[in-house]
């Protein structure tokens, strides 16, 4: 699905979330400083420590925000509709299970969350936002990826720039004609600590920003999330390099 909208000048596209009320909370600050006049959620707002927190958050911006949908509010419908698709290791069920239970009296709006949305940038043009790749919402490919395989999967859409993320790490490429930028995660950066996202305007920017860890860390070892000391240790406090994710990644990437 694919939704049209009118001209904007300034856009900040946050994916990847993962109910990191803390990073989400810093990366609005810096948004609020910068006149932005529409938000994109690129998917994967949930699950996490705080998924419900973390979407009234979401909704009470107080500037206009669009949401797509990510593997993550997939395989959360799922598990409200009682349906094991197989596809969460089992070592996550429980939290997964968890953040259903949370995040139960959204399930109509999440449900409503088209899979990738079209927008036209003043100066940039049109941009198409999705959450994996145009067609998938599972599909893995880095900034190492042979160009050859990407370019039917992002030539079809015929769009000349496509934001995305599911990877967790920022790039900026060219695929064939098509300019491709992962967005990075907010909430679970597969990079040096902090929250990631990007700023649209004439240009596209890399954004990076700072955040208490350590108080980050605190209050999601207060939440009752199932693996709440493991996210605060290693989504918060540390985090996996690109590095090691890029060879973990080279092995499940599109062939």
């Amino acid at each position: 699905m694919v939704q049209e909208t009118k001209s904007f000048k300034r856009v900040a596209a946050l994916y990847d979330i993962h109910g990191n009320l803390p990073a989400l909370e810093a990366v609005w600050k810096e948004i609020h400083r910068l006149n932005v006049d529409l938000i994109v959620i690129g998917g994967d707002v949930i699950p996490g420590p705080m998924p419900a927190e973390t979407i009234d958050y979401l909704l009470h911006f107080g500037i206009p925000t669009l949401f797509i949908s990510g593997n993550g509010e997939r395989e959360i419908l799922a598990h409200m509709a009682g349906q094991e698709t197989g596809k969460v290791p089992e070592n996550y069920r429980e939290s997964m299970r968890w953040v259903a239970q949370q995040v139960n009296h959204y399930q109509e709006r999440l449900a409503s969350w088209p899979g990738t949305l079209r927008i036209k940038l003043s100066d940039l043009g049109e941009v198409l936002f999705c959450h994996a790749t145009p067609r998938s919402d599972t599909e893995v490919f880095t900034r190492l990826t042979p160009e050859e395989r990407l370019l039917p999967i992002f030539e079809e859409p015929n769009a000349p720039v496509i934001i995305c993320g599911h990877t967790h790490m920022q790039f900026d490429r060219m695929i064939g004609k098509t300019r491709v930028v992962n967005a990075g995660s907010v909430g679970m950066p597969f990079q040096e600590p902090g929250a990631y996202w990007l700023l649209l305007t004439h240009h596209i920017e890399l954004k990076h920003t700072a955040y208490d860890l350590s108080k980050a860390a605190e209050r999601v070892r207060n939440t009752k999330y199932p693996q709440a000391e493991d996210f605060a240790a290693n989504n918060i406090l540390q985090t996996p390099s690109e590095q090691q994710m890029l060879e973990l990644f080279g092995k499940v990437e599109l062939k």
